[in-house]
């Protein structure tokens, strides 16, 4: 083959490279509207109405879902938020909707793909729960089908199952609308998280994905390292 048809076909060759190769991944915008104050109605026959600021959450311009409270960021690209939801309360024989707030779990928001999932949390009860984070930890006070048993659990983010579940006892029936589960404390070095429940003060170190209960002891001994 003489020179310049190899040269050619070479040219053609790179073109075709060049016009197979991936275009660059168009850069997600995601950012958050301005805050409403809107009232929130109870699930449970005994609550109050609550008042809650809430703001849309926009991905390239495009609204997809209300939250409320403030982000949590876990890396640089991923962040976690509380949602809120308009549901039709609207009864069968009523003929217009009738639409109204409620609280709802965590959405996990990808700022590299623009992906927005919501978080799974067992027993994560909307009304009565506090989810408190640290780094890909969330530690909240759980609470079963029935409304009768209280548990604290500690889920990692894209586990499917909680790394800690403990019972804490019952629910008195003076916190079904209050839950007297005071939001858990994140402790740094060593990692451990403190649930509190009424009298009851529980820990919990957390190394990777086991739990281990700390007792009076060891947090004394902790404490004069």
């Amino acid at each position: 083959m003489r020179p310049w048809v190899q040269c050619a076909v070479s040219g053609i060759l790179l073109c075709g490279l060049v016009n197979i190769a991936p275009a660059a991944a168009k850069p997600h915008v995601i950012v958050f509207g301005k805050w409403t104050n809107v009232r929130v109605l109870p699930e449970r026959e005994q609550g109050e109405p609550v008042e809650l600021k809430v703001r849309p959450l926009y991905v390239d311009a495009k609204l997809r879902e209300y939250t409320f409270g403030i982000p949590h960021e876990i890396t640089e690209h991923l962040f976690v938020v509380r949602r809120i939801v308009r549901v039709n309360d609207a009864l069968p024989e009523e003929s217009s909707a009738r639409w109204v707030w409620q609280r709802n779990g965590w959405l996990a928001v990808d700022r590299t793909n623009g992906h927005v999932s919501p978080v799974n949390l067992p027993e994560f009860d909307p009304e009565l729960s506090t989810g408190v984070w640290y780094r890909d930890y969330v530690a909240y006070c759980g609470i079963s089908d029935d409304g009768k048993k209280l548990f604290a659990l500690v889920m990692q983010l894209g586990r499917r199952r909680p790394i800690l579940r403990k019972a804490m006892g019952e629910v008195s029936s003076a916190s079904r609308n209050a839950t007297d589960c005071r939001p858990p404390l994140w402790e740094r070095v060593p990692r451990r998280v403190t649930f509190f429940q009424a009298d009851q003060k529980i820990a919990f170190a957390i190394r990777g994905h086991a739990v281990e209960s700390v007792s009076d002891e060891d947090e004394d001994e902790a404490g004069t390292e």
